[in-house]
C-alpha cells in the first residue's frame, strides 16, 4: 500500500503530457491516432479550452455593464427552462469530474513518470463546468439568451469528444471492471443531458433561428423592489448556501434591521394566499350533498392536501442527509482500516492503452480518496439536512398564516353571547394565535424526523451488526431500553411546566394588581401584606421550578450518559464473546460514531412523538373550537321591534316581549334603572343577541328572516359602547377608524367632545400611540374619544350606549349640546342614546322607558306625562336635583381636569425618564457617525456584564463547582476515548507481533477494559454532577433576582410609578423573569457542553496531528466572523419576530373587545386586512430568522467538513510517514466528525444567551432603584399607641416638590387646623390640592418646612407606623381579588361588628348582605364585579374600618349618584363627628357646610376662613368659584 505514495528509489519524477518512460507505449501511433489513449486524453482537451478562451472575455467585458443591473435590481432575475435541472447536472458533473481526477492521479501512482494528461483534462473539464454555471447564471440574470451559442458549442463538441474516447476504450475491451470506462461513460450521459437542456432552451425562448424570440417578464414579485425574500427566486447554489443572505446579514452590522429591511413577503406565502389554499382544501373535503365531513381525519386530510408537497420535499431531503451520514463511519473505518494494513498485497493494475486503469476497488482502497470522498458526503449531507430544515419550518410558517387567518375570520362571526358568558375569553383565543398555531407550525418543522428517524435507527444498528456482531444489538438495546425512561421523563418535564406557568400567572396577576394599586397599598401601608402574598405564591412557583430543573437536568444527564453507557455495554460483551475479538481502531471509532449518529433520533424520537400527538390534539380543538362555538349571529339593522324575546344564553329571556319603533333622523332616548335591559336592547337591534322570537325591522316591513334571504343587509352603525373600546393606534387614528381625514369635521367634533385640551397635554398632540387598551388615557377620557369615532363615522344610525356615565357635569351638557343636538341633528342623522341624566329628556323626540327587561312605556314625553304621570312626576323630582347640581357645580375643577392634571403628569414623568431601550434607539437615529458607530459597537459586543450579574447572583460555591465539574466532566470524556484508542492501537500490534513472531502469546482485555470501565463510570457520575450544578446555579439565581426585585419594587418611592409604564415594570416580573427561570439555566449548559467539546475536540485533532494547527487558524478567524455577523442579525431578527407578534395578538384581542363596533360599523374587510399585514410581517420576520439560522448552520458545517477534511489528509500522511499510531488517528478523527455540530451549536447558544442576558440587563437597571426612607428617627416603640389620639395639624412653612429635579408644588405653607374640625381645601387645576394630601403621608419630597400631628413631627416617624396611623379614600375606587373581608381590612385586625358598621355607614349592608357568602363574598380583579359608584363605596368603608382620627378625602363621592351622595354627607358628619376631615373637592358644594376652607392657587393658600365668612366677601375667590355657573 505504502508504495502507492512514495515513487521508487531509482526513478526521477520528471514531466510530460505522455509520461516519459523509456519504450513508452504512450507515444505509439501504429495502430492509428484514435487507438493511443495520451491522444484520446488530448482531444478531450479542446472543448473545454474553447469555453475558457470564448467565455472569460465576456464575463469580465459583461460583467462590468451588467454588475450594477445584477445586484440592485434583483427584479431582472429570470430563470431559463430547465434552470434546476442544469444545476443539479452541472453539479454531478462537477464531482464525477473530481473522482475523474483522483483515479488519474491514484493510477499515475503506479507508473515510473508522471502521465498529465491522466488528469490534466480532468482538471480543466472542472475549470469548463464551473465556468459554464457561472457564464449561464450571469446570462440569466441579465435576460441576454443569444449568448447561450457559445455554451451550445460547447456542449456539442465535449459530447462528441468524450462518444469516441467512450467507443475507442470498448473497441479495446476495456470494460465496467474499470473505473475510468464507467466514468467516461457516466460523462457522455451527462454532456448529452446538458446538451438537451440547452436545446430545450433554444426552443423555449426561440431565441436562434426563429424570427420572433419570446418575450418573457420577471415574476411579479421580482418587480416590486419591496420584496427582499429572495429563497424562492435564486438560484440553486444560492438556495442551498442562502448566500443571497451575506449581504442582508453583513449590513445588519451597519444598521439595525426593521421591517423596512426585511420587505415584504413574496406572493406565494403570503396568509391570504395560504389562506385560500386552505380553504379551498377544505372545501373539496365536502360531500357531494355540501356537507362537510366531521373530525380530525377530515382537518388533517384538509392539510395534506394543501400543505403536503413540501413537506414530502422536506422529507426527501431528511432521508438523503440521513443515509449520507453513515458515511462518516464508514469512511473511518475504511481510513483506519487501509493504513493498518502492512503493505504486502500490492496488484499492478491492468495496462492498456499503454496506461495503467485500475478497478473501482482499487480505488476506493486508498485512503486519500475516502477522505475527499467523505469530505463530499459531509458537504452533501450537511446541505441536504439544512435544506430539510428550511423547507418544514417555510411550510409551517405558511400552514400558521393560514390558520391564523382561518380563525380571525371565524372571530368575525362570532356570537356575542359566547363571549360575554365567558365560554370562549380574550385569554383562550390569544393562546389559540399564540401557542396553538406554533405547535401545529412546530410539528410541521419535526414531521420529518417522524418519518425519517426510523430509517436511520434502522440502518444504524444494521451498520452495528456489521461491525461487532451480536454485541452490537447489546449496546443498541440499551440505548432503545432507555428510550422510554427519556420519555418518561419529558412527559414529566411538559407536566410540571405547565404547574410552574399555572402559578407564574397567579403570581403575575398578584403583582398586576399589587402595581396598579401601589398608591393606594403606601398611603395604607399594606404593601407588604400584597408582598408577602406573591413571595407565597412565588414559593410555589419555586418548587415546581426546582421538579423542573431536576427533570432537565435528569434529561440532561441522560442525553449525555446513554452513548458512554451503550459504548461501555458494547465492548465489554464483545471482548467477553470471543477470546481473539477483532477490536482493531477501525472498527471501535466506527462504533463510536455509530452510537453518536444512533443517540440523537432516538432521544429525539419522544419529544417528536409527544409534540405530534399535541399537534394533533391542537389542530382539532382549535378547529372544534372554532366550529362548535362560533356561529354566524344574524346582524340586522332595526327600526321596528315586534314581540321580541332575546337572550344571552339559553336559559330564560333577558328582554321579553318587546315592542318598540324609533323613528328616522330624530333622537331617541332610551332610560330606565340600571340592570333593566338598556344596553341589551341595543345589542339586540344590532343582532348580537340571540333571538327567541320575535321580529325585528329595518326600513321597511320585512321580516328578518325574509330579509337575510332576499341578501339585503342593514347599513353601518356609528355604535359607541358603554364600556369604551380603544385600538393600540394614535388619538387620530381612534377618532377617524378607517375613515379619510376630513379637517374641519374632525376639529368640530374634537371640539364637541371636549377632548383639545386633552390633546393638548399629549406629547405628540393627537399623534400619541395611546397604548393597548387605552392604557394611559383615564375612563373619562377614553369615552370621549369613543363617542368622537362615532360622531365622526359618516352612517345615518348612530348608537350611544351611556356616554355620559364617566363624564362631570359640564362635559355631558357640552357634549349634549355640541355633539348630539348641534353635530347629529343639523346632519339629520337617527340617534338612539342611553342615559341616566334624566335632565336630558326634554330634548328627546321619542323616549322608550325600560324596567326588568321590559319596555315600562314609550312615546314623545308630553305623551308620557299624559299616560304615566308617577313617573313623570318621579322624573321630574329627579330632573329638578339634577339641575341643582348642575348650578352648584364649579369650573374650578371638574372631573376631567383631574384626569388631565393625572395625564400631564403620566406624561411630563414619561418624557423625563425615557428607559434605556428608548435611548438607544434614540441614539440610533441619530445623525452624529460617531454616536452610530458606537451603538453599534455596542451591539455587536456580548453583554459580559449581564453575565457577571448573573452568575455572581448563584454565589461563589455553586459557581466554583459548576466549573470544576464542567471540566472534569470533559477532561474525563477525551479520557475514555483516549484510553480506547490506546487500547485498540495496543490489540492490534499484539496481533501483527503474533503473526511475525509465529507463536501464539494471547492478548489480554481485561487490565484495559477494567480502566475503561472505570473511566465511564465516572464519566455517568460525572454528567450527573454538572447537570444538576447547572440547573441548581439556575435556580439560586432566579430566586435572588426575583426577590431582590420584588423588594426594590415594594419599597420604590411613588416617582418610580409615575415615570415607568405599568407594563414596563409588569414585564420584568413576566417575561423577563420566565427567561431567569426557565431558559437562561438551558442555554448556559448547552452553551459551556457545546465550547467546550469544541474546545476539546480541536485539542485532540491538534494533539494527533500538529499540522492541523496551521489550518486551524484561518478557519477559527472564519468562524469568528461569521459567528460576529450572524449574532448581531441573529438578535435583531428575534426581537423583530417577537415584536411583531405583539401587534397581531393585540389585533385579536381588540377585535374580540370591539366585535359590536366592528359589525355595527360594517368594517369587517377593512380589519381582515390589517390582520393579513400584521401576519405577514410576523411571518417575514420569522422566515428571515429561519434562513439566517440556516445561512449560520451551512456556514458552520461547511468549515465542520473542511476541518474532517485537513485532519484526515493530515492523519493519514503523519501516519504513513511518520508511523503515527491507527488507534490516535481513528480518534482523530471522530472527533472531526463531530466539531461542526459542536459549533454550530456553541455560535446558536451565544446568541440565544446574548438575547436572553438582555432580561438580567433590564432587571438589573431596576434593581438600583433608589428606595424610599423607611427608618425614622423615633422608633416604633416611642410613638405613643393611640397617636393620634386628637387629630389637630399644624403646617409649618411646608414646600413641598414630586422631586428633587422638579420645581416645588407647595410654596411656604402655613395652616393650623383644630381637632375634630371639618375642612375643605378647593382651587383650579394645579394648585396643588392633592399634593397637599399626599404631603400628610410623606408621598412627596418635603424639603422645607414641617407637618406636626398632635404635637410629632411627622417627618421623624417611621414611615410605616405614619401610614398606618392615617386614612385616606382616593379619587380612583381600587378593589383587589379576594373576599370583601380581605378588601376592608387586609391585615385581618376588624371583628365582623366592626366591619358591618363600617358597610352600614357606607351604605353597603344590603347590597353585601344578598350577595352568597356575605363578608366573604367574591371580588373579581379590579371590583370588576361591582358598579363604579359600589367600588367608590367600598372605598369609603375601608377608610371608616381604620377608625384614625384623622380622614383625608380626596373629591371621593365623584362616581356616586346624587341621592346617595346627600346620605353619605350626613353620614360622614355624624360618624366622624369628633374626628379631623379633610376633603379635597372639586365640587364646591361638597363643602359649603364644613369648618374652614382653604382655597389654594399655584402652591400657595390663598383664602383661610369659615365658608360663610368668604361668602360674604365680595371680592372673594370662593365666592367667585360658588358663583360661577348659577
Amino acid at each position: 500500500m505504502i508504495s502507492r505514495y512514495k515513487p521508487s528509489p531509482g526513478s526521477t519524477m520528471s514531466l510530460a503530457f505522455c509520461g516519459n518512460e523509456n519504450n513508452s507505449v504512450a507515444y505509439n501511433v501504429d495502430g492509428g491516432v484514435l487507438n493511443n489513449g495520451c491522444f484520446l486524453d488530448a482531444l478531450n482537451v479542446v472543448p473545454h479550452v474553447f469555453l475558457l478562451f470564448i467565455t472569460f472575455p465576456i464575463l469580465f467585458i459583461g460583467w462590468g455593464s451588467q454588475s450594477s443591473k445584477v445586484h440592485i435590481h434583483h427584479s431582472t432575475w429570470l430563470h431559463f427552462p430547465g434552470h434546476n435541472l442544469r444545476w443539479l447536472l452541472t453539479f454531478v458533473l462537477l464531482f464525477i469530474l473530481v473522482c475523474e481526477i483522483a483515479e488519474g492521479i491514484v493510477s499515475d501512482g503506479f507508473s515510473q513518470s508522471l502521465h498529465l494528461h491522466l488528469y490534466m483534462p480532468a482538471g480543466l473539464a472542472f475549470m469548463a463546468g464551473i465556468t459554464s454555471i457561472v457564464y449561464y447564471h450571469n446570462i440569466e440574470t441579465s435576460n441576454f439568451p443569444k449568448l447561450l451559442l457559445a455554451l451550445l458549442i460547447y456542449w456539442v463538441l465535449a459530447f462528441i469528444m468524450k462518444t469516441i474516447k467512450f467507443a475507442k476504450y470498448t473497441e479495446h475491451g476495456i470494460g465496467p471492471r474499470q473505473l475510468r470506462y464507467c466514468i467516461t461513460g457516466l460523462l457522455v450521459l451527462l454532456y448529452g443531458l446538458l446538451l438537451a437542456v440547452e436545446i430545450n432552451v433554444i426552443l423555449g425562448r426561440r431565441y436562434m433561428c426563429f424570427a420572433n424570440p419570446t418575450e418573457v417578464k420577471p415574476p411579479e414579485d421580482l418587480q416590486d423592489l419591496g420584496v427582499r425574500f429572495l429563497q424562492p427566486f435564486v438560484n440553486l447554489l444560492s438556495k442551498a448556501t442562502y448566500w443571497w443572505m451575506n449581504t442582508f446579514i453583513t449590513s445588519a452590522h451597519r444598521r439595525p434591521i426593521d421591517l423596512k429591511v426585511i420587505g415584504k413577503l413574496p406572493i406565494a406565502m403570503r396568509a391570504l394566499t395560504n389562506y385560500i389554499k386552505l380553504r379551498k382544501a377544505f372545501e373539496d373535503q365536502k360531500r357531494p350533498q355540501g356537507t362537510a365531513p366531521q373530525g380530525p381525519k377530515w382537518i388533517w386530510q384538509a392539510l395534506r392536501k394543501a400543505f403536503g408537497r413540501p413537506l414530502i420535499l422536506s422529507i426527501t431531503f431528511r432521508f438523503l442527509a440521513d443515509l449520507l451520514g453513515f458515511a462518516g463511519p464508514l469512511c473511518i473505518s475504511g481510513i483506519v482500516h487501509h493504513i493498518s494494513k502492512d503493505n504486502r498485497t500490492i496488484q499492478q493494475p491492468m495496462r492498456l492503452l499503454g496506461i495503467y486503469f485500475i478497478s473501482s476497488k482499487e480505488f476506493l482502497e486508498n485512503a486519500y480518496v475516502l477522505a475527499v470522498l467523505l469530505f463530499f458526503a459531509l458537504l452533501l449531507q450537511r446541505t441536504f439536512l439544512q435544506a430539510s430544515y428550511y423547507v418544514a419550518i417555510e411550510t409551517g410558517i405558511n400552514l400558521r398564516g393560514a390558520i391564523q387567518t382561518k380563525i380571525y375570520n371565524k372571530i368575525m362571526r362570532l356570537c356575542t353571547s359566547n363571549m360575554s358568558m365567558g365560554e370562549l375569553t380574550v385569554a383562550q383565543i390569544c393562546n389559540l394565535v399564540a401557542i396553538d398555531t406554533n405547535q401545529l407550525m412546530w410539528f410541521f418543522f419535526l414531521c420529518p424526523n417522524l418519518w425519517a428517524m426510523p430509517v436511520q435507527i434502522i440502518v444504524g444498528v444494521i451498520l452495528l451488526y456489521y461491525l461487532l456482531g451480536i454485541s452490537a444489538l447489546i449496546g443498541a438495546t440499551v440505548i432503545a431500553v432507555l428510550a422510554p425512561v427519556q420519555y418518561f421523563v419529558a412527559t414529566k418535564l411538559s407536566q410540571t411546566q405547565k404547574s410552574t406557568l399555572e402559578y407564574s400567572s397567579e403570581r403575575l396577576k398578584k403583582t398586576n394588581e399589587l402595581l396598579r394599586g401601589i398608591k393606594l397599598l403606601k398611603l395604607y401601608a399594606w404593601e407588604h401584606i400584597f408582598c408577602d402574598s406573591v413571595e407565597e405564591t412565588r414559593g410555589k412557583e419555586l418548587t415546581s421550578l426546582q421538579a423542573f430543573a431536576l427533570y432537565t437536568s435528569i434529561s440532561i444527564f441522560m442525553n449525555a450518559a446513554i452513548p458512554i453507557a451503550a459504548v461501555l455495554t458494547t465492548f465489554v460483551v464483545h471482548v467477553h464473546i470471543s477470546e481473539d475479538a477483532d477490536l482493531s481502531p477501525a472498527v471501535a471509532f466506527a462504533s463510536l460514531s455509530l452510537f453518536h449518529i444512533l443517540v440523537t433520533p432516538l432521544f429525539l424520537l419522544s419529544s417528536v412523538v409527544r409534540s405530534t400527538v399535541k399537534a394533533l390534539n391542537v389542530a382539532t380543538v382549535a378547529f372544534y373550537c372554532l366550529t362548535g362555538i362560533l356561529q354566524l349571529s344574524r346582524i340586522t339593522c332595526l327600526l321596528f321591534i315586534t314581540c321580541g324575546y332575546f337572550t344571552w344564553t339559553d336559559g330564560p329571556p333577558t328582554l321579553s316581549n318587546v315592542d318598540i319603533k324609533i323613528p328616522f333622523g330624530k333622537l331617541t332616548m332610551i332610560v330606565g334603572q340600571v340592570g333593566c335591559g338598556k344596553s341589551s336592547l341595543l345589542l339586540a337591534a344590532l343582532g348580537e343577541m340571540q333571538r327567541v322570537s320575535g321580529t325585528v325591522t329595518w326600513n321597511s316591513l320585512t321580516p328578518l328572516h325574509v330579509l337575510s334571504i332576499s341578501g339585503r343587509k342593514r347599513g353601518a352603525v356609528a355604535y359607541a359602547s358603554q364600556k369604551p373600546w380603544m385600538l393600540n393606534a394614535t388619538v387620530v387614528e381612534n377618532i377617524t377608524f378607517e375613515m379619510p381625514m376630513i379637517k374641519s369635521r374632525y376639529k368640530a367634533v374634537v371640539e364637541a367632545c371636549s377632548l383639545q385640551p386633552d390633546i393638548d397635554i399629549l406629547p405628540q398632540g393627537d399623534q400619541t400611540e395611546i397604548g393597548e387598551r387605552g392604557i394611559i388615557l383615564s375612563g373619562g377620557q377614553k369615552q370621549r374619544i369613543s363617542v368622537a369615532r362615532a360622531l365622526y363615522q359618516q352612517t345615518n344610525v348612530v348608537f350611544l350606549d351611556d356616554p355620559f356615565s364617566a363624564l362631570d357635569i359640564h362635559l355631558s351638557d357640552h357634549l349634549m349640546q355640541d355633539g348630539i343636538l348641534k353635530l347629529l341633528r343639523e346632519e339629520k342623522r337617527t340617534v338612539v342614546l342611553v342615559t341616566h341624566k334624566l335632565q336630558y329628556l326634554p330634548h328627546a323626540d321619542w323616549i322608550i322607558a325600560m324596567k326588568d327587561g321590559t319596555i315600562q312605556t314609550e312615546g314623545t314625553l308630553k305623551d308620557i306625562q299624559n299616560s304615566e304621570p308617577d313617573l313623570f312626576d318621579q322624573w321630574k323630582t329627579l330632573m329638578h336635583r339634577q339641575d341643582q347640581e348642575f348650578e352648584t357645580e364649579t369650573v374650578a375643577e371638574s372631573m376631567t381636569d383631574l384626569e388631565r392634571k393625572n395625564l400631564r403628569r403620566a406624561m411630563y414623568s414619561r418624557e423625563a425618564a425615557r428607559t434605556e431601550e428608548d435611548d438607544e434607539e434614540e441614539s440610533v437615529e441619530s445623525d452624529d457617525d460617531d454616536n452610530l458607530s458606537q451603538v453599534m459597537r455596542q451591539r455587536a459586543t456580548i453583554p459580559w456584564r449581564s453575565c457577571g450579574t448573573y452568575l455572581s447572583s448563584a454565589g461563589f460555591l455553586l459557581l466554583g463547582l459548576l466549573l470544576l465539574s464542567q471540566l472534569l466532566k470533559h477532561s474525563l470524556m477525551v479520557a475514555i476515548d483516549y484510553w480506547l484508542a490506546h487500547w485498540t492501537s495496543a490489540s492490534v500490534m499484539s496481533s501483527i507481533k503474533r503473526l511475525s513472531v509465529l507463536q501464539d502469546c494471547g492478548f489480554s482485555h481485561s487490565w484495559y477494559l477494567s480502566v475503561f470501565s472505570v473511566l465511564c463510570c465516572l464519566g455517568i457520575v460525572l454528567c450527573l454532577a454538572t447537570s444538576v450544578a447547572v440547573e441548581w446555579t439556575g435556580l439560586k439565581v432566579a430566586k435572588e433576582l426575583h426577590q431582590n426585585l420584588l423588594n426594590k419594587i415594594i419599597l420604590a418611592p411613588m416617582r418610580l410609578f409615575e415615570t415607568t409604564p405599568l407594563g414596563s415594570i409588569l414585564n420584568r416580573f413576566s417575561t423577563d423573569t420566565n427567561t431567569i427561570d426557565q431558559h437562561i439555566p438551558t442555554t448556559l449548559e448547552c452553551l459551556s457542553r457545546s465550547t467546550l467539546l469544541c474546545v476539546s475536540a480541536l485539542g485532540v485533532i491538534s494533539y494527533v496531528t500538529p499540522v492541523f494547527l496551521f489550518a486551524l487558524l484561518p478557519l477559527a478567524v472564519t468562524c469568528y466572523f461569521i459567528q460576529k455577523y450572524f449574532r448581531v442579525a441573529s438578535r435583531d431578527l428575534q426581537q423583530l419576530e417577537d415584536s411583531t407578534q405583539l401587534p397581531l395578538l393585540s389585533h385579536f384581542s381588540e377585535t374580540v373587545e370591539g366585535l359590536t363596533t366592528i359589525r355595527a360599523l360594517r368594517y369587517e374587510p377593512r380589519f381582515r386586512q390589517r390582520l393579513l399585514q400584521f401576519t405577514d410581517a410576523n411571518n417575514i420576520a420569522s422566515l428571515f430568522l429561519t434562513a439566517a439560522n440556516r445561512w449560520l448552520e451551512v456556514r458552520m458545517e461547511y468549515i465542520g467538513a473542511c476541518v474532517v477534511l485537513v485532519a484526515a489528509v493530515a492523519s493519514i500522511t503523519n501516519s504513513l510517514y511518520n508511523q503515527l499510531s491507527t488507534g490516535l488517528v481513528g480518534l482523530g478523527l471522530t472527533y472531526a466528525l463531530m466539531v461542526s455540530n459542536y459549533m454550530n451549536w456553541m455560535v446558536r447558544n451565544l446568541a440565544d444567551m446574548e438575547v436572553q442576558l438582555g432580561s438580567v440587563k433590564r432587571i438589573n437597571g431596576l434593581l438600583k432603584t433608589e428606595p424610599e426612607n423607611y427608618e425614622g428617627l423615633l422608633t416604633v416603640s416611642q410613638v405613643p399607641d393611640g397617636w393620634p389620639r386628637e387629630g389637630e395639624i399644624k403646617i409649618q412653612n411646608l414646600s413641598v416638590r414630586y422631586d428633587t429635579t422638579l420645581k416645588p408644588v407647595l410654596k411656604n405653607v402655613n395652616a393650623h387646623v383644630s381637632p375634630g374640625q371639618k375642612v375643605g381645601i378647593c382651587g383650579r387645576t394645579g394648585s396643588g390640592k392633592s399634593s397637599f394630601s399626599l404631603a400628610f403621608f410623606r408621598m412627596v419630597d418635603m424639603f422645607e418646612g414641617r407637618i406636626v400631628i398632635d404635637n410629632i413631627d411627622i417627618s421623624k416617624l417611621p414611615l410605616q407606623t405614619l401610614r398606618s396611623r392615617l386614612s385616606i379614600i382616593l379619587q380612583d375606587p381600587i378593589l383587589f381579588s379576594g373576599t370583601i373581608r380581605f378588601n376592608l381590612d387586609p391585615e385581618m385586625k376588624a371583628t365582623d361588628e366592626m366591619l358591618w358598621e363600617a358597610l352600614e355607614i357606607a351604605q353597603l349592608k344590603p347590597v353585601v348582605k344578598s350577595l352568597p357568602g356575605g363578608l366573604d363574598a367574591t371580588v373579581t380583579e379590579g371590583g370588576e364585579n361591582f358598579s363604579q359608584g359600589q367600588r367608590q363605596l367600598f372605598c369609603l368603608a375601608r377608610a371608616f374600618v381604620r377608625k384614625s382620627s384623622i380622614l383625608i378625602m380626596d373629591e371621593a363621592t365623584a362616581s356616586i349618584d346624587m341621592a346617595t351622595e346627600s346620605i353619605l354627607q350626613k353620614v360622614v358628619m355624624t360618624a366622624f363627628a369628633d374626628r379631623t376631615v379633610v376633603t379635597i373637592a372639586h365640587r364646591v358644594h361638597t363643602i359649603l357646610n364644613a369648618d374652614l376652607v382653604i382655597v389654594m392657587k399655584r402652591g400657595i393658600i390663598l383664602e383661610y376662613d369659615r365658608p360663610q365668612a368668604l361668602l360674604e366677601k365680595e371680592d372673594s375667590v370662593f365666592a367667585s368659584f360658588v358663583r360661577a355657573d348659577k
